[in-house]
């Protein structure tokens, strides 16, 4: 047997501890409890990447990101690489979209191929092999978008919409104000909740389901939230106050004399700077609970849908994030470092065959990364699982108790190329890469241009509070935790599609756009 139907979930910037099922004492998430009681919740999922762009594309792809190499958010996927779309293609399938997918063209791969039209084969390329319900990023303005044009026609007026109206908020004098800025995030959304982007995404994701009536369908339904700008529309932005938040973790020995030189200067980033001023955290936690609560109640309707048309005894359903946020823990903010708020999400898969019936409502504690949802889709699907370009394992056998071997660690990337905090430690551009090994006990991370390891006991150490990279002490334990880094990487092959003046350029580009993120 095989399931009929795949929804494929996926949340930006959601941390894998802001879930009641995950033990959140206050946060209210009804609807993602409720899909954990009906499949099982794997509490140690963890992506390849903490960066929006090359996360995804290994969820997308079934590969790691030295695999596929997409390494930051600037840098495309290669048209050469082979993503679900395209599997689901071959079977004669088809993967829709309702949200983001961060998904950039290959330019220079496009136009070796002579593929800069509008053919059927240059779109799906453009966007992985997605066939697009809607798309919708949420990280910038998107004047001439379907959600921009949908504004328009429901009142508000504006070239820039999601600018002026989503993401902007008014003081109680009626000002409007900066979205951007996070000293405003107790504020009200200028937009009203059922013109929200969660709730627009979660229309969209409703028509296409009801639209296909008895036809097997493949959607990934891709929320923005609760990524930054955190902005909540009401009566979301005031769910919470700061004492039903979690306390923030973090340590002096995390910015000491002893810290990693690139913690440190990640720190000195202006979102860091900001998250480090207790009023932020206070402004900016109890929203980001309240956008979680907006999706969970979004995500309800969803559930309805399926449960009105029969759709849940066939149709597998998979729940995710592409990575954490820090929210002020060790001295941070936003993402991309090693510390588990940012690599390990939360994970849910319903599988709707009764093989999985006696593991309902169960929590899974092995090792599930992001490459795995390509292979578990695919045999979910009753589709052939194409082991020679799929670096994941289908997860099926968990969900179904079967006793099967199972990996003993889980694998993350970063490339901090593009990072002021690497021309602050004076690295020319180039190859400059953190490579994450993580085991029950210990997570060891290695660091290319001459930048020492580091090194946490996990078991002493559960908030990676205490560096031991630099420890004499442990050199037994990096030695075997860098063998088990090297034979992992011994089995990928790295590329990337920029060259590094091009690297360089974008780097400057960014800087120059004014990118103002991360500002009290």
């Amino acid at each position: 047997m095989a399931a009929r139907n795949v929804l494929f979930i996926m949340c930006d910037q959601l941390r894998w501890d802001h879930l009641g099922c995950a033990g959140h004492p206050f946060i209210r998430t009804p609807n993602i409890d409720a899909l954990a009681a009906r499949g099982v919740r794997f509490s140690q999922a963890y992506v390849q990447s903490g960066i929006c762009g090359p996360s995804r594309m290994s969820f997308y792809t079934g590969r790691y990101v030295a695999s596929h190499g997409a390494t930051h958010n600037r840098v495309p996927l290669s048209v050469g690489e082979v993503t679900l779309g395209w599997h689901l293609r071959e079977a004669g399938r088809t993967l829709a979209l309702a949200g983001k997918t961060h998904m950039l063209p290959d330019a220079r791969g496009m136009k070796r191929l002579l593929l800069d039209g509008q053919d059927e084969l240059a779109v799906l390329l453009r966007e992985g092999w997605f066939s697009l319900v809607d798309r919708h990023d949420g990280h910038h303005a998107e004047t001439d978008s379907a959600y921009a044009h949908w504004l328009r026609a429901q009142g508000y007026d504006s070239q820039d919409p999601w600018t002026d109206h989503v993401i902007a908020v008014e003081n109680e004098k009626g000002e409007v104000l900066n979205g951007w800025k996070m000293r405003n995030a107790r504020l009200p959304a200028r937009v009203r909740e059922e013109h929200s982007e969660t709730a627009y995404t979660t229309d969209q994701a409703l028509r296409f389901i009801e639209g296909q009536g008895e036809s097997p369908w493949v959607l990934h339904l891709s929320y923005v939230k609760p990524h930054w700008p955190y902005v909540a529309p009401a009566p979301y932005h005031a769910m919470y106050s700061l004492e039903q938040c979690l306390p923030v973790r973090r340590h002096e020995a995390e910015r000491g004399p002893g810290a990693h030189p690139l913690l440190r200067e990640f720190q000195q980033e202006e979102v860091a700077q900001s998250f480090q001023r207790d009023e932020c955290i206070a402004a900016v936690r109890p929203t980001y609970q309240g956008l979680i609560s907006q999706v969970d109640a979004h995500l309800g309707r969803v559930w309805d849908l399926l449960e009105r048309t029969g759709r849940w005894k066939d149709t597998l359903v998979i729940f995710t994030s592409d990575h954490g946020d820090y929210l002020g823990d060790h001295w941070l903010g936003e993402k991309e470092l090693f510390h588990d708020c940012v690599q390990r999400v939360p994970f849910i898969l319903h599988d709707p065959l009764p093989a999985a019936d006696a593991t309902r409502g169960t929590v899974e504690g092995r090792f599930v990364e992001a490459i795995d949802v390509v292979p578990t889709i695919l045999d979910a699907l009753g589709l052939e699982a194409q082991p020679h370009v799929l670096e994941g394992r289908s997860l099926l056998p968990l969900a179904r108790g079967e006793a099967v071997e199972w990996r003993e660690a889980a694998f993350s990337e970063l490339d901090f190329t593009f990072r002021a905090a690497r021309r602050r430690l004076g690295l020319p551009t180039g190859q400059h890469r953190g490579f994450m090994v993580r085991t029950a006990r210990w997570k060891y991370i290695h660091w290319t241009s001459g930048l020492r390891p580091q090194l946490y006991d996990l078991a002493a150490d559960s908030e990676e509070f205490f560096d031991l990279g630099a420890d004499p002490a442990q050199e037994e334990v990096r030695a075997g935790m860098r063998e088990r880094l090297w034979e992992w990487a011994a089995n990928l092959r790295c590329r990337t599609t920029l060259t590094w003046a091009e690297a360089e350029f974008r780097t400057d580009r960014h800087k120059a756009a004014g990118v103002f993120y991360g500002e009290w």
